[in-house]
């Protein structure tokens, strides 16, 4: 027997045989062209009929699993039309003399580079949707299907990664499990496999190996292990653990629509963290009582320039409209550190993580930050909407960025728009220098959230980027959570909420430490949701 070690993305049981998916083996060749009028047209043609596939997938989606993981499909079909995802393959074709199948796989290989670089684990999975979309464009163009068949007999899929054209067109009844050598724990992949029911475990590296194809195996999504030929001890083990889940999950649904509250009725709130429009769907059948943490920055990567007013608005305006009456806390710009755009010219730095970045830029470029204010407060007309500022370290810089917000809303009345005047504005907590003024801070605030992941690296001096300093970012270090009992505490004296967003906030084995200390809610995976609701009606 071998055991293999990855992340479990998807939770579950499944026994069956190991198959990898075969896409058929197309390699796109650097082929010379001598008619570039008829290569454009190749390309446009073949986008469009990818749009047509699209849009039968959507309907398909909308059919399994609602209109909500729909959308995803017609964000696909946009990008086909966008020119931050079309102009660079239209170069390629035109200066470089190279036949379409070609352009579509460099180009679209350099934009999604882009997002594999941001350390933000949302912005990260975007990558694939831009593989997705450029390889259905080369399967149009080549004349070659991807193959997302699983044969006659019920199987566990491997491959290097999955797209989410891929894992929507599975065959429940043929697809066990996915497991993968890449991928990213928030894809539209892991969120489309959590939502159909499919175990998932992602991160195997080169230990999944092709030669591992044919072999009878067994996985455990939650511990992300992958047995490979199981002993009789391991099978009945999971076996039995499989039937165990299957009546939890009964009593987790009992959960869905139910406030979060403790035994002695204290009440919390679970929201949702989501990286995109796209992922409103999964924040809505996690059963998340609103969006803790609306990163808007993704509306900025991968382009060409910045985004306009209307824009933005239109994309605040979907995700509040979907969500109804529950609040959408909307982030406000955090490029910098490791997101990056080149149109923002920032300078080069040797230390991004603490150079200019989220409301420094806000503040030192403040045309950019109106505009999207403007696009804020203009959604707020349709629903329950909250602005909070990241990196906030002293109080005149949301003061600063507070009288910002004033001029907005000076703005738009003189101009006779729509938009709620009293939107509450908060500050994210992510710095040992914004613990230590928390007190000074929460009375310019309306709430806090508290951002583990920055909180803890820059806390502890270690880059969370750094894979060989992992030893030494210990998550629950004492610091840590004194910091998150002092901001709590403050927060309250002044008679405002404080909430977690970061990945602490998932952790089941501080839930009840942030119950005690106070915390009034936690933004976590939209997956985590029933499961920490149980937990907590438990302590």
């Amino acid at each position: 027997m071998i055991t293999l070690r990855g992340k479990g993305v998807s939770s579950g049981i499944a026994f069956g045989k190991l198959v990898f998916l075969d896409r058929g083996g197309y390699v796109a060749q650097k082929n010379a062209i001598s008619d570039v009028t008829g290569e454009l047209q190749r390309l446009h043609a073949a986008r469009k009929q990818a749009g047509e596939q699209l849009n039968a997938l959507a309907l398909d989606m909308q059919t399994k699993l609602g209109e909500e993981h729909a959308m995803l499909f017609e964000v696909h079909r946009m990008m086909l039309e966008d020119s931050d995802f079309v102009d660079p393959i239209m170069k390629i074709i035109e200066t470089e003399l190279l036949c379409a199948e070609y352009a579509v796989v460099t180009a679209s290989a350099r934009l999604a580079q882009e997002f594999v670089d941001m350390e933000d684990e949302y912005m990260s999975a975007r990558a694939i949707d831009v593989r997705d979309v450029a390889n259905r464009i080369v399967a149009v163009l080549s004349g070659t299907q991807q193959d997302v068949t699983a044969g006659t007999t019920p199987i566990i899929l491997a491959s290097d990664d999955f797209t989410p054209s891929e894992t929507a067109q599975f065959n429940r009844d043929k697809v066990l499990a996915l497991v993968s050598q890449a991928g990213a724990a928030n894809s539209h992949t892991a969120i489309f496999a959590r939502t159909m029911g499919i175990p998932a475990i992602i991160g195997f590296g080169a230990s999944l190996s092709a030669g591992l194809a044919g072999k009878e195996a067994a996985l455990d999504g939650e511990t992300g292990t992958l047995h490979i030929e199981p002993a009789e001890d391991i099978i009945a083990t999971l076996t039995e653990k499989k039937k165990r889940l299957a009546g939890e999950q009964v009593l987790l649904e009992k959960f869905r629509g139910k406030e979060t509250v403790t035994r002695d009725g204290r009440k919390l709130k679970l929201y949702a963290n989501i990286g995109s429009v796209a992922d409103v769907d999964a924040a809505r059948s996690g059963d998340a009582e609103g969006i803790g943490l609306f990163r808007s920055e993704f509306l900025y990567l991968g382009r060409d320039d910045f985004p306009d007013e209307n824009i933005q608005y239109e994309s605040y305006k979907n995700v509040v409209e979907k969500m109804g009456d529950k609040l959408v806390i909307i982030r406000t710009l955090d490029i910098g550190a490791d997101k990056q755009a080149d149109y923002f010219h920032l300078p080069h730095e040797e230390n991004p993580a603490l150079g200019m970045r989220a409301i420094r830029i806000c503040l030192t470029r403040p045309p950019l930050f109106k505009t999207q204010l403007r696009a804020i407060y203009r959604a707020s007309a349709h629903g329950n909407v909250a602005i909070m500022f990241p990196m906030i370290n002293a109080a005149e810089e949301l003061r600063r960025a507070k009288n910002i917000a004033g001029e907005v809303r000076a703005e738009l009345s003189v101009e006779k728009v729509s938009f709620n005047p009293n939107v509450p504005i908060g500050i994210m907590i992510e710095t040992p220098a914004s613990v230590i003024i928390s007190d000074l801070l929460a009375e310019e605030a309306d709430f806090f959230s508290i951002g583990t992941n920055d909180l803890t690296q820059y806390t502890l001096a270690v880059d969370r980027q750094n894979e060989t300093l992992s030893e030494f970012c210990d998550t629950h270090h004492e610091a840590i959570i004194r910091m998150i009992r002092l901001t709590c505490k403050n927060a309250h004296k002044a008679g405002i909420w404080c909430g977690i967003c970061g990945m602490l906030g998932a952790d089941a084995t501080l839930t009840k430490t942030f119950v005690d200390i106070g915390i009034d809610e936690l933004s976590v995976e939209p997956s985590c949701i029933l499961k920490l609701r149980s937990n907590i009606a438990e302590m």
